[in-house]
């Protein structure tokens, strides 16, 4: 069998054409009078060639010009690695769907043994067997609480803003504009204050955390410590958690407050007096309607440090996995916070509180 080629085989120039089938046979000898030019790509088309469709390699080289004759032997002298060819694997969908699975059930697994060795570093906490830095814990303190301050601050006054505009609206038609501040007040501190807090914090501290902690495991920081005889739980998760879970309750009322007095500013707008306002939004709520928001934030700071650090420690030793790792504590904050609050809506409801 004899391979012609002809032409310019280069990457920039024509696609080349085959003409003929091998018949799964590998060439005897080549006829290259007509080849203008070659660069990589005849040389990797040849070899494909001689290793044959039976895996089997042809070392006839008889015709080529000596610079490619050349560039084939060397190639040759090197044995294929099987696992350097693109493989395909088919598998149906219900092998698809067991994988999900398995994965899902995998990673279930994997978050339940991470709350499970919280908790048991929180109770080393209340037996005083805990050992971590002091000064780091009120330095998460300082980031978790003052420093979050602000954007609270901004995003709870305008969402007051926003419910009172929204109901005055809907208010107004039936000459009730002054129940805006029930609106405003009940909306602010059963849902709206704890969640978008929650959500702040997510997005704020739970990636930090998780930034933070991926640094550290990339680093091999946390290899460190254990080699030393830390803890990496007591040392670097349960500071952060206690943080987050005392932080976010102050938070919660503070977002509450900030959230009313901004529903107040636009019913001033609307001709209602600002003493008038506050008379009835502390007659609509009350005692148990406040402690909802406050009860739910304890376990949202708890979520979002667990989702945070937990996909911290999960992290790989790059920095392109710490990233996703803060994507990931972000998305899994998020819907943790989503998901308990529905739990916590049904259970309220069933209460009748």
């Amino acid at each position: 069998m004899v391979m012609k080629i002809s032409g310019l085989w280069k990457k920039e120039g024509p696609v080349p054409e085959v003409e003929g089938e091998a018949g799964g046979e590998t060439p005897l000898r080549y006829d290259t009078q007509d080849l203008q030019g070659f660069d990589s790509t005849l040389p990797a088309y040849i070899l494909t060639v001689l290793r044959g469709a039976d895996g089997k390699e042809s070392s006839a080289l008889e015709g080529m010009p000596d610079d490619l004759r050349g560039l084939m032997e060397l190639a040759l002298e090197v044995p294929e690695r099987s696992e350097a060819k693109t493989q395909v694997e088919k598998s149906s969908a219900l092998a698809k769907l067991g994988n999900v699975t398995l994965s899902a059930w995998k990673t279930i697994c994997s978050i339940n043994e991470f709350i499970g060795i919280s908790v048991l570093s929180l109770g080393r906490f209340v037996t005083g067997r805990a050992r971590f830095r002091s000064r780091d814990f009120w330095v998460i303190v300082q980031q978790s609480g003052v420093e979050a301050l602000p954007i609270v601050s901004l995003i709870s006054f305008l969402i007051g803003m926003i419910l009172a505009f929204v109901g005055n609206v809907q208010l107004a038609n039936f000459g009730a504009s002054i129940f805006v501040a029930d609106l405003v007040g009940i909306a602010m501190v059963r849902e709206m204050g704890v969640v978008m807090t929650s959500i702040i914090m997510s997005g704020r501290t739970g990636a930090a955390f998780a930034a933070n902690l991926g640094s550290m495991k990339a680093n091999e920081e946390i290899d460190a410590l254990q080699t030393f005889g830390f803890d990496s739980f007591d040392f670097l998760v349960l500071p952060r958690m206690l943080a987050l879970v005392l932080m976010m309750p102050l938070l919660t009322i503070y977002s509450n407050l900030v959230g009313i007095l901004g529903g107040m500013l636009v019913a001033a707008s609307a001709d209602i007096p600002p003493v008038l306002y506050w008379q009835q939004t502390l007659g609509a709520i009350t005692l148990t309607t406040a402690s909802l928001g406050v009860l739910k934030s304890f376990v949202f700071g708890a979520a979002i440090a667990i989702s945070g650090c937990y996909q911290g420690m999960k992290s790989g030793n790059s920095s392109a996995a710490v990233g996703e790792a803060t994507t990931k504590a972000v998305v899994a904050s998020i819907t943790a916070v989503i998901v308990l609050d529905s739990a916590f809506a049904v259970i309220f409801t069933i209460l009748h509180v």
